[in-house]
């Protein structure tokens, strides 16, 4: 179904907004234009088989002023991140940026490079070393840093290394302590819901265009081919620790807990240069990402850039992260870290602060004021996290879900909840009348409150379909903030179009191949039905032949644990082959020889005939 154009209330925000912000200030573009050397033209990439996993051309509309159906702030941030190419951070130091969601850095080394978070994809990582040696010659790669655990700053390993040369000692890989439980169990534990929703977040299945997905604060969006994962053979396990790769020194900050669970910050001296990751970045990140994570710790994060400032702030003559541009010059390096550091420790202390006066998350997050000077730097604008979402994720932090109020302690769930609001406002004719005064009115949120109750009593009304994504069309023309118009313009497609369940999944083969044991037992007691699990008493002994070690499971009150012991007769089933193989088994490979099953088939039988996968096109907008 077509789009529709912006209101009048819409256009009149955002044409507010513009006397509001601080636009004259174009030093963000003087940076983010900084050393640029080339351009990958076209700004396509495409995998073996020829599809196209980033398309970097459907972003061309991205330039002059801000249409009315975006807002100019975010129409500003995605000018800046839209910018693509080759750059010198400093000599020495290169950066490929537009080519997936983060940018891929490369630092010259006395016999090659030492590659920085090698994006998402093996295309796109390909693409931008192939960038790098066209224009700095063809030298080896020596050393690969992943900052965090996040699959941006990994998934693309195989596009500049291979596991042959890693194991052969050519090419080392570094990364913090904890690294790949946390990269594999974020992935993998959660990553249907994380897929499905994640959809919803960058925009995927948007079309690109002043209508449709202009970015997404941090980036543009994410690339969609191959997502790999080799470990590392080095962790990173104290601040302060310092290391030679191929004649670079290099210092580690650690910062767990932050930005990511496992993640580190580092500083090289040769250059005078300071990798943030992601904890410093040109926008307020998120506390909570509405795709799903666990709560992060804004008052550790806004702890380690103290400690960033007071050990490397002063020896620093730029710093970079991988995420949009450098910042250069020692005092405003500082002052921009300190900025970045203020913004999460300001949303932090102040929202305890109203917490503990008795103010609930929501209440907290319509009435938290920023410094004026945090409101108006352009690096803490809300583009990416919010100030209203991270305010209800630091509530959730520490009080939970419950916001103390006895009479919301046991709420009906949203369809029930929603048929009994229906029936009270006087029917779903009526709510619709209510909500289309409320749209003609400009008040989008209470519009959209209205007729989600009706979409919950009855998804099939259409009036109400079309006057919900009609609403939700309209929040995202206003929206700062890239991934809530992402959210807003993807509700509108689905209840258009239908849903478009997850484009690109976050669980690929190579990162699922990482699972220890361990880690595997827990993704399948994920997976057991429960209820239907109840009647079930069994136990079944693993042996993982390449691994030499063995498991005891057992499947109990539809709970499945799983122990390291020796095998025994007491087992009703045993199950030798590698651990691939029993992966290949859980996707539904019963044929396939490696397996050798022992006692009584049956047991397996059951066990797998409770297992239920997640749906990768679970509703959201819909019940």
């Amino acid at each position: 179904m077509p789009q529709k154009p912006p209101t009048s209330h819409i256009e009149e925000a955002n044409r507010r907004l513009l006397a509001t912000l601080p636009f004259h200030d174009v030093q963000d573009f003087e940076d983010a234009q900084r050393g640029f050397i080339a351009a990958l033209d076209p700004a396509i990439v495409k995998d073996a088989a020829g599809g196209t996993v980033w398309d970097g051309e459907s972003y061309n509309f991205l330039t002059g002023d801000a249409p009315a159906s975006v807002n100019p702030s975010l129409w500003r941030q995605s000018l800046l991140v839209n910018k693509q190419g080759l750059f010198e951070i400093v000599e020495g130091i290169y950066q490929v940026r537009g080519l997936d969601l983060s940018h891929i850095t490369f630092v010259e080394s006395d016999s090659g490079i030492i590659v920085i978070d090698p994006l998402i994809s093996t295309e796109t990582a390909a693409a931008a070393l192939a960038l790098y040696r066209e224009h700095r010659g063809d030298r080896k790669v020596v050393a690969v840093i992943y900052t965090h655990s996040h699959a941006d700053h990994f998934g693309g390993v195989f596009g500049v290394a291979s596991q042959a040369d890693v194991d052969a000692g050519r090419i080392q890989v570094i990364a913090p302590e904890g690294f790949v439980a946390h990269a594999v169990s974020e992935n993998v534990f959660a990553g249907t819901a994380m897929g499905r929703r994640a959809g919803y977040m960058y925009g995927a299945a948007l079309a690109r265009g002043p209508l449709g997905q202009v970015g997404a604060g941090l980036g543009q969006t994410t690339s969609t081919g191959e997502v790999g994962l080799i470990v590392p053979t080095l962790d990173i396990r104290t601040t302060g620790e310092t290391h030679v790769v191929d004649g670079i020194e290099i210092e580690f900050q650690m910062a767990p807990g932050s930005e990511a669970p496992a993640e580190m910050h580092f500083y090289f001296p040769k250059f005078r240069a300071l990798c943030m990751a992601e904890n410093a970045s040109h926008t307020l990140h998120n506390i909570l990402t509405l795709r799903g994570a666990l709560v992060r710790d804004p008052n550790m994060w806004s702890a380690y850039l103290t400690e960033a400032i007071a050990r490397y702030g002063a020896k620093s003559d730029v710093v970079f992260a991988s995420h949009h541009w450098p910042t250069w010059g020692t005092e405003r390096g500082i002052a921009y870290l300190r900025e970045q550091r203020d913004i999460y420790a300001y949303l932090h202390d102040q929202t305890l602060r109203m917490m503990n006066q008795g103010f609930t998350g929501p209440e907290i997050a319509e009435t938290i004021q920023l410094p004026p000077a945090l409101e108006n730097a352009w690096n803490a604008r809300g583009y990416y996290g919010s100030v209203s979402h991270n305010v209800k994720a630091i509530y959730q932090r520490y009080m939970g879900w419950f916001d103390g109020n006895p009479a919301r302690l046991w709420p009906h769930p949203p369809a029930e909840q929603a048929q009994r609001y229906v029936a009270a406002i006087g029917g779903v004719d009526r709510v619709v009348e209510l909500a289309q005064a409320a749209f003609d009115e400009g008040d989008y949120r209470w519009a959209a409150t209205l007729l989600d109750h009706v979409i919950f009593t009855d998804a099939t009304h259409q009036p109400t379909r079309d006057l919900l994504a009609d609403t939700l069309e309209q929040l995202a023309y206003g929206s700062e903030n890239g991934v809530w118009r992402n959210f807003f313009l993807s509700g509108a497609t689905e209840l258009r179009d239908g849903n478009f369940g997850t484009p690109a999944s976050p669980n690929a083969p190579a990162v699922v191949a990482q699972l220890s044991p361990q880690q595997l037992f827990a993704s399948l007691a994920l997976s057991v039905n429960g209820p239907r699990a109840w009647d079930l008493d069994l136990a079944l002994d693993v042996t993982f032949t390449d691994l030499d070690v063995n498991y005891r499971v057992t499947l109990r009150n539809g709970v499945l644990i799983s122990q390291q012991q020796p095998t025994d007769d007491t087992a009703g089933a045993s199950l030798t082959l590698t651990k691939l193989r029993m992966l290949a088994l859980l996707g539904g490979d019963l044929a396939s020889p490696g397996v050798e099953i022992g006692g009584d088939p049956a047991v397996l039988q059951s066990l797998l005939g409770v297992l239920e996968p997640g749906n990768p096109a679970f509703n959201i907008v819909e019940p």
